[in-house]
Protein backbone atom coordinates (compact mmCIF):
# COMPACT_ATOMS: atom_id res chain seq x y z
CA UNK A 1 0.00 0.00 0.00
CA UNK A 2 2.82 2.55 0.99
CA UNK A 3 4.54 1.82 -2.47
CA UNK A 4 1.16 2.41 -4.18
CA UNK A 5 1.25 5.42 -2.38
CA UNK A 6 4.81 6.28 -3.45
CA UNK A 7 4.19 5.82 -6.93
CA UNK A 8 1.31 7.93 -6.77
CA UNK A 9 2.91 10.46 -5.23
CA UNK A 10 5.77 10.62 -7.88
CA UNK A 11 3.38 10.16 -10.71
CA UNK A 12 1.84 13.33 -9.21
CA UNK A 13 4.70 15.36 -9.25
CA UNK A 14 6.13 14.33 -12.74
CA UNK A 15 3.93 16.58 -14.91
CA UNK A 16 4.76 19.57 -12.81
CA UNK A 17 8.65 18.38 -13.34
CA UNK A 18 7.90 17.86 -17.18
CA UNK A 19 9.78 21.45 -17.93
CA UNK A 20 12.95 21.20 -15.66
CA UNK A 21 16.29 19.75 -15.94
CA UNK A 22 16.15 17.96 -12.56
CA UNK A 23 15.69 14.40 -12.81
CA UNK A 24 12.89 12.32 -11.48
CA UNK A 25 13.15 12.28 -7.51
CA UNK A 26 14.07 9.58 -6.00
CA UNK A 27 13.82 9.37 -2.08
CA UNK A 28 16.87 8.60 0.19
CA UNK A 29 18.80 8.19 -3.45
CA UNK A 30 21.60 10.23 -4.88
CA UNK A 31 20.27 13.00 -7.39
CA UNK A 32 23.43 12.28 -9.66
CA UNK A 33 24.43 9.01 -11.39
CA UNK A 34 27.03 7.23 -9.05
CA UNK A 35 28.34 5.13 -11.66
CA UNK A 36 30.66 7.77 -13.09
CA UNK A 37 33.35 9.96 -11.50
CA UNK A 38 32.02 13.14 -12.28
CA UNK A 39 28.29 12.24 -10.89
CA UNK A 40 30.14 11.53 -7.68
CA UNK A 41 32.28 14.31 -7.62
CA UNK A 42 28.22 16.69 -8.62
CA UNK A 43 27.02 14.45 -5.63
CA UNK A 44 29.73 15.09 -3.21
CA UNK A 45 29.88 18.80 -3.55
CA UNK A 46 26.17 18.81 -2.96
CA UNK A 47 27.01 17.19 0.30
CA UNK A 48 29.84 19.36 1.22
CA UNK A 49 27.48 23.03 0.25
CA UNK A 50 28.33 25.27 3.13
CA UNK A 51 24.91 27.06 2.45
CA UNK A 52 23.09 24.46 4.19
CA UNK A 53 24.54 25.60 7.48
CA UNK A 54 22.36 28.80 7.56
CA UNK A 55 19.37 26.98 6.78
CA UNK A 56 16.64 27.84 9.33
CA UNK A 57 14.74 25.64 11.80
CA UNK A 58 11.52 26.67 9.86
CA UNK A 59 12.93 25.85 6.10
CA UNK A 60 14.45 22.55 8.03
CA UNK A 61 10.93 21.25 8.95
CA UNK A 62 9.43 22.45 5.38
CA UNK A 63 12.14 20.38 4.15
CA UNK A 64 10.93 17.85 6.60
CA UNK A 65 7.62 17.72 5.75
CA UNK A 66 7.56 17.60 2.08
CA UNK A 67 9.88 14.59 1.95
CA UNK A 68 7.21 12.68 4.43
CA UNK A 69 4.15 13.90 2.54
CA UNK A 70 6.14 12.34 -0.85
CA UNK A 71 6.89 8.96 0.96
CA UNK A 72 2.74 8.61 2.47
CA UNK A 73 1.86 9.90 -1.53
CA UNK A 74 0.26 13.36 0.08
CA UNK A 75 2.24 15.85 -2.14
CA UNK A 76 0.45 18.64 -2.86
CA UNK A 77 0.18 19.64 -6.80
CA UNK A 78 2.59 21.75 -8.57
CA UNK A 79 5.85 20.53 -6.01
CA UNK A 80 8.59 20.11 -8.67
CA UNK A 81 11.70 17.59 -9.00
CA UNK A 82 14.12 20.66 -7.46
CA UNK A 83 12.24 21.25 -4.74
CA UNK A 84 12.21 17.68 -3.58
CA UNK A 85 15.94 17.07 -4.37
CA UNK A 86 16.40 20.04 -2.35
CA UNK A 87 14.58 19.34 0.73
CA UNK A 88 16.28 16.03 0.96
CA UNK A 89 19.51 17.96 0.26
CA UNK A 90 19.32 19.89 3.36
CA UNK A 91 17.84 16.53 5.52
CA UNK A 92 20.89 14.87 4.90
CA UNK A 93 23.21 17.72 5.46
CA UNK A 94 21.29 18.50 8.90
CA UNK A 95 20.20 15.38 10.58
CA UNK A 96 21.58 12.03 11.46
CA UNK A 97 20.02 9.71 9.57
CA UNK A 98 20.17 7.54 12.59
CA UNK A 99 18.51 9.51 14.95
CA UNK A 100 17.02 12.27 13.49
CA UNK A 101 19.22 14.73 15.37
CA UNK A 102 20.64 17.76 14.72
CA UNK A 103 24.64 17.41 13.87
CA UNK A 104 26.64 19.69 15.27
CA UNK A 105 27.85 22.22 12.58
CA UNK A 106 31.57 21.26 12.59
CA UNK A 107 31.06 17.63 12.53
CA UNK A 108 28.57 18.30 9.34
CA UNK A 109 30.29 17.42 5.91
CA UNK A 110 29.02 20.98 4.84
CA UNK A 111 31.27 22.67 7.57
CA UNK A 112 34.42 21.16 6.06
CA UNK A 113 35.35 23.85 4.27
CA UNK A 114 34.08 26.95 7.25
CA UNK A 115 35.47 25.23 9.60
CA UNK A 116 38.12 23.81 8.10
CA UNK A 117 39.57 26.75 6.99
CA UNK A 118 41.33 28.66 9.95
CA UNK A 119 43.43 25.37 10.43
CA UNK A 120 44.67 26.46 6.53
CA UNK A 121 44.99 29.88 7.42
CA UNK A 122 47.03 29.26 10.29
CA UNK A 123 49.63 26.64 7.76
CA UNK A 124 50.24 29.94 5.85
CA UNK A 125 51.45 31.80 8.44
CA UNK A 126 53.67 29.62 9.44
CA UNK A 127 55.00 28.75 6.07
CA UNK A 128 55.48 32.38 5.91
CA UNK A 129 56.98 32.91 8.69
CA UNK A 130 59.79 30.49 8.13
CA UNK A 131 60.65 32.29 4.85
CA UNK A 132 63.61 33.14 5.93
CA UNK A 133 64.72 29.39 5.35
CA UNK A 134 66.85 28.95 2.20
CA UNK A 135 65.33 28.12 -1.05
CA UNK A 136 66.37 24.42 -1.38
CA UNK A 137 65.13 24.09 2.43
CA UNK A 138 62.39 25.45 1.70
CA UNK A 139 61.27 23.78 -1.14
CA UNK A 140 61.67 20.31 1.26
CA UNK A 141 59.77 21.93 3.50
CA UNK A 142 56.57 22.45 1.51
CA UNK A 143 56.44 19.34 0.15
CA UNK A 144 57.86 17.38 3.14
CA UNK A 145 54.19 17.85 4.94
CA UNK A 146 52.30 15.57 2.31
CA UNK A 147 53.87 12.28 2.87
CA UNK A 148 53.92 12.71 6.50
CA UNK A 149 49.44 13.49 6.19
CA UNK A 150 49.31 10.51 3.87
CA UNK A 151 51.15 8.15 6.02
CA UNK A 152 49.44 9.24 9.07
CA UNK A 153 45.55 9.04 7.37
CA UNK A 154 46.68 5.66 5.89
CA UNK A 155 47.05 4.48 9.86
CA UNK A 156 44.72 5.88 10.86
CA UNK A 157 42.31 4.12 8.59
CA UNK A 158 43.89 0.35 9.62
CA UNK A 159 43.74 1.21 13.01
CA UNK A 160 40.01 2.50 13.07
CA UNK A 161 38.43 0.02 11.26
CA UNK A 162 40.91 -2.82 12.00
CA UNK A 163 37.84 -4.66 13.27
CA UNK A 164 36.73 -5.01 10.15
CA UNK A 165 39.30 -7.03 8.86
CA UNK A 166 39.05 -9.19 11.96
CA UNK A 167 34.98 -10.11 11.05
CA UNK A 168 33.98 -9.09 8.00
CA UNK A 169 31.66 -6.45 6.08
CA UNK A 170 28.56 -7.05 4.99
CA UNK A 171 27.60 -7.72 1.47
CA UNK A 172 24.74 -7.34 -0.39
CA UNK A 173 22.97 -8.27 -3.62
CA UNK A 174 21.36 -6.34 -6.21
CA UNK A 175 18.17 -6.50 -4.39
CA UNK A 176 19.85 -5.38 -0.91
CA UNK A 177 19.52 -8.35 0.53
CA UNK A 178 22.25 -9.97 3.24
CA UNK A 179 24.57 -12.48 1.58
CA UNK A 180 26.97 -12.45 3.98
CA UNK A 181 29.91 -10.75 5.89
CA UNK A 182 33.35 -10.96 3.94
CA UNK A 183 36.73 -10.05 5.16
CA UNK A 184 37.84 -9.53 1.30
CA UNK A 185 35.28 -7.50 0.89
CA UNK A 186 36.27 -5.56 4.14
CA UNK A 187 40.14 -5.31 2.79
CA UNK A 188 38.96 -3.80 -0.61
CA UNK A 189 36.72 -1.18 0.94
CA UNK A 190 40.44 -0.13 3.40
CA UNK A 191 41.82 -0.04 0.46
CA UNK A 192 39.79 2.09 -1.22
CA UNK A 193 39.23 4.72 1.80
CA UNK A 194 43.29 4.79 1.99
CA UNK A 195 43.79 5.58 -1.20
CA UNK A 196 41.04 8.37 -0.68
CA UNK A 197 42.21 9.52 2.81
CA UNK A 198 45.81 9.43 0.34
CA UNK A 199 44.74 11.55 -2.22
CA UNK A 200 42.62 13.85 0.33
CA UNK A 201 45.64 16.37 1.12
CA UNK A 202 46.97 16.43 -2.04
CA UNK A 203 45.44 19.30 -3.01
CA UNK A 204 45.86 21.32 -0.08
CA UNK A 205 49.64 20.42 0.62
CA UNK A 206 50.84 19.95 -3.22
CA UNK A 207 48.88 22.21 -5.31
CA UNK A 208 49.50 25.41 -3.46
CA UNK A 209 53.48 24.78 -3.20
CA UNK A 210 53.74 24.66 -6.96
CA UNK A 211 51.15 27.20 -7.87
CA UNK A 212 53.05 29.80 -5.10
CA UNK A 213 56.51 28.92 -6.94
CA UNK A 214 55.14 30.12 -10.32
CA UNK A 215 53.27 32.83 -8.73
CA UNK A 216 56.04 34.58 -6.80
CA UNK A 217 58.16 34.96 -9.66
CA UNK A 218 55.52 37.27 -11.66
CA UNK A 219 56.15 40.70 -12.07
CA UNK A 220 52.86 41.21 -9.36
CA UNK A 221 53.84 39.81 -6.80
CA UNK A 222 57.56 40.49 -6.89
CA UNK A 223 56.62 44.43 -6.86
CA UNK A 224 54.18 44.47 -4.19
CA UNK A 225 55.26 41.46 -1.90
CA UNK A 226 52.50 42.25 0.73
CA UNK A 227 50.11 40.50 -1.81
CA UNK A 228 51.78 37.72 -0.84
CA UNK A 229 49.90 36.38 1.97
CA UNK A 230 46.20 37.20 0.90
CA UNK A 231 47.48 35.36 -2.99
CA UNK A 232 48.62 32.09 -0.87
CA UNK A 233 45.64 31.94 1.47
CA UNK A 234 43.26 32.31 -1.41
CA UNK A 235 44.99 29.65 -3.54
CA UNK A 236 45.23 27.34 -0.41
CA UNK A 237 41.53 27.99 0.23
CA UNK A 238 40.42 27.53 -3.40
CA UNK A 239 42.50 23.58 -2.98
CA UNK A 240 41.13 23.59 0.00
CA UNK A 241 37.46 23.36 -1.30
CA UNK A 242 37.96 21.11 -3.83
CA UNK A 243 40.29 18.45 -1.90
CA UNK A 244 36.83 16.54 0.11
CA UNK A 245 34.97 16.46 -3.12
CA UNK A 246 37.79 15.25 -5.22
CA UNK A 247 39.12 12.58 -3.18
CA UNK A 248 35.56 10.65 -2.09
CA UNK A 249 34.82 10.60 -5.28
CA UNK A 250 37.50 8.41 -6.61
CA UNK A 251 35.14 5.22 -5.44
CA UNK A 252 31.61 4.14 -5.81
CA UNK A 253 29.96 4.61 -1.99
CA UNK A 254 28.61 1.27 -3.05
CA UNK A 255 31.65 -0.44 -3.96
CA UNK A 256 30.82 -3.71 -6.29
CA UNK A 257 32.95 -6.98 -6.52
CA UNK A 258 32.82 -10.40 -8.16
CA UNK A 259 31.40 -13.03 -6.07
CA UNK A 260 34.01 -15.50 -7.42
CA UNK A 261 36.53 -13.18 -5.84
CA UNK A 262 35.09 -13.27 -1.80
CA UNK A 263 34.78 -16.24 -0.07
CA UNK A 264 33.32 -19.79 -1.11
CA UNK A 265 30.77 -19.70 1.25
CA UNK A 266 29.71 -15.76 0.04
CA UNK A 267 29.45 -17.20 -3.78
CA UNK A 268 27.36 -20.12 -2.35
CA UNK A 269 25.05 -17.89 -0.47
CA UNK A 270 23.51 -15.91 -3.84
CA UNK A 271 22.89 -16.43 -7.25
CA UNK A 272 24.60 -13.02 -8.15
CA UNK A 273 27.25 -12.83 -10.38
CA UNK A 274 28.19 -9.35 -7.83
CA UNK A 275 27.53 -8.18 -4.99
CA UNK A 276 27.97 -4.72 -3.63
CA UNK A 277 29.50 -3.29 -0.10
CA UNK A 278 29.79 0.15 1.31
CA UNK A 279 33.19 0.90 1.66
CA UNK A 280 32.55 3.95 4.34
CA UNK A 281 34.36 7.14 4.39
Amino acid sequence: MADTATTASAAAASAANASTDAPPFQLGKPRFQQTSFFGRFRHFLDVIDPRTLFVTERRLREAVQLLEDYKHGTLRPGVTNEQLWSAQKIKQAILHPDTNEKIFMPFRMSGYIPFGTPIVGLNVLVQKANKFTPATRLLVQRFVPFPAVASANICNVVLMRYGELEEGIDVLDGDGNLVGSSKIAARHALLETALTRVVLPMPVLVLPPIVMSMLEKTALLQARPRLLLPVQSLVCLAAFGLALPLAISLFPQMSEIETSQLEPEIARATSSRTVVYNKGL
